[in-house]
This record gives C-alpha cells, sequence and structure tokens, in this order.
C-alpha cells in the first residue's frame, strides 16, 4: 500500500444525507484533501476498506462567512468526495 493513499481522506462525513445515501445508493460522503483525484480516492478506500469503488464524484465546499462578535471570519474551504461502491461491498464504520 502505498503510505501517501493513507494521507487522501481525512474524515468520514457524518450527516443526515449522507447516511440515507449510504443507506439507500450504497454511496459514503469522505472529507479528502485539496489536492486529491478520483483516482487517488479509489485507489484510498480500496486499499483501506477492503472493497471495490464503482465510481467517484469530487466536488470543493466553500467555506463560510462567519461572523466572530465585531469581527468578520471566514471558514476553510475544503473538499468532499461521494464513493459509490459495488453490490455486494459496505463499509462499516462502526467496527475498527
Amino acid at each position: 500500500m502505498n503510505p501517501q493513499l493513507v494521507y487522501v481522506l481525512q474524515a468520514p462525513v457524518i450527516s443526515e444525507k449522507s447516511t440515507v445515501a449510504a443507506d439507500k445508493e450504497n454511496r459514503f460522503v469522505f472529507k479528502i484533501t485539496k489536492q486529491a483525484t478520483k483516482q487517488e480516492v479509489k485507489k484510498a478506500v480500496e486499499s483501506l476498506f477492503g472493497v471495490e469503488v464503482e465510481s467517484v464524484h469530487v466536488l470543493n465546499v466553500k467555506g463560510k462567512n462567519k461572523r466572530f462578535g465585531r469581527t468578520l471570519g471566514k471558514r476553510s474551504d475544503w473538499k468532499k468526495a461521494y464513493v459509490k461502491l459495488k453490490p455486494g461491498h459496505d463499509i462499516n464504520f462502526a467496527t475498527p
């Protein structure tokens, strides 16, 4: 396994929308590094979780403008990937 692939995936995104996508479409959502490509995400998921990936969709999420008292601030931009697994494969985040 390539050691750089470990750093591609930062965290799974656990939300209501991602849970519905996982249940209905076998699609999982991950927060990834900004420089990651679709091929790197696919290789990382397949090697780390031992599953087969059907497709990967990547999108950039713009950070929101926030206000902290009088000062204006901005949250960082980040990138996420929707990973669709082939039928018969599953990822369980509850077990280590």
